[in-house]
Parts: C-alpha cells; sequence; structure tokens
C-alpha cells in the first residue's frame, strides 16, 4: 500500500508541481486519506492520496479482491481568491474514503453528493466525476494491479445533478460546453437548462 501511494504523489508532484499544502482525515474503519493542495497561478487544485490505496471493488462481490480492480484519486482545479475553497478538504476526503465506506465504483460519469456544500457558500453539493488522463497521466502499476486514474471532479449545482440523472453525464458536459461554463469558478450559476 505504501509503494503504490509513494508512486502515486510522485506522479502528482511531476504533474502538478509541490504541494504547498496537505492535510490528513482518517474516518473510523478506513485509511488515512490525505488532500494536497497545488497552486498554478491563478487555479488552485486539491488532490486526493490515499483512496488508490486498495482497489475498489463491486459492492455486490461476495468477496473483495485485495489486488486487482480499479483504482482512483480526484482531483478538483477552482480559481484561487474567489472563495473559501481550502474548505473543501473534509468533503473530498469523504468522497475519497466513500469506496471503502460504502463499496462504491467510482468511475468518471458518476455522481457524488457530499450532503451539502462543498465549501461555506458553495452553489455545489455534488460533482461529476469526469475522464482521467488529461492533467495527470493514469499511473501504471506492476501486473496484477489495475493502473491509478486521477479522476476530475466537476462542481454541479443541484438543478446540473438532478438533470444529470434524467438526460445523462454526457448530455451534461456538452451543455456546459454549449455554454461556455467556466467549471473552475467557485461561484458560477448553474448552466440554464431548458
Amino acid at each position: 500500500m505504501g509503494d503504490v501511494l509513494a508512486l502515486v504523489e510522485a506522479r502528482l508532484r511531476s504533474a502538478l508541481g509541490e504541494p504547498d499544502a496537505r492535510a490528513a482525515i482518517t474516518f473510523l474503519g478506513t485509511d488515512r486519506i490525505e488532500v494536497l493542495r497545488f497552486v498554478d497561478g491563478d487555479v488552485v487544485r486539491y488532490a486526493t492520496l490515499g483512496m488508490s490505496a486498495a482497489p475498489m471493488t463491486d459492492p455486490t462481490a461476495a468477496l473483495a479482491d485485495p489486488v486487482k480492480g480499479p483504482r482512483a484519486e480526484l482531483v478538483l482545479s477552482v480559481r484561487a481568491g474567489l472563495a473559501d475553497t481550502d474548505k473543501v478538504l473534509r468533503p473530498l476526503a469523504v468522497l475519497a474514503a466513500s469506496p471503502q465506506v460504502e463499496g462504491l465504483i467510482v468511475a468518471p460519469g458518476a455522481s457524488l453528493e457530499v450532503g451539502g456544500p462543498l465549501w461555506p457558500g458553495a452553489p455545489f453539493s455534488s460533482v461529476l466525476v469526469a475522464e482521467g488522463g488529461g492533467l495527470v497521466e493514469d499511473l501504471e502499476l506492476d501486473e496484477p494491479l489495475d493502473p491509478v486514474r486521477f479522476l476530475p471532479l466537476l462542481p454541479m449545482t443541484a438543478n446540473e445533478a438532478a438533470w444529470k440523472r434524467v438526460k445523462g453525464a454526457q448530455e451534461l458536459q456538452e451543455r456546459w460546453l454549449s455554454q461556455g461554463t467556466d467549471l473552475r469558478d467557485p461561484s458560477r450559476a448553474g448552466v440554464p437548462l431548458d
């Protein structure tokens, strides 16, 4: 486990630079989850470290495979200085612990709910998991381990989350794109969903 996390942190550092802050959170019955903060000009990126220590397992499986299965970490990018986004650390750690706690497999297209605002005053209480491989490349591990994927999180308003449940992730992403939505704006309004 430690070896995987050391490789994951090295990949994050090579892609995003040196973290300027980190916080660790442990929930009862789970492994420790860290959230690293990287500043890149006017963008702040928060990346989890610890979710990939063990593979995610299908909640319907009779026995969890300790080796095989998808592995991932989460990355959230927001514009700096527009909101108190550093308070997102705990909600991000909760999302990263959800495979251990709830037996979820976090994959692109999924919605994750945090049960409250992502940070104080945020118009978002859920995120859309986007495709990885862009900002931080997948990390190949030795066989038989699956690669670690670094999955971007896109904050959703309650209306966007409801629309996504009906229309699907692809439709919502196309709507954001067609409207020129700045998904890094921590105080953006919801996209028109007529």
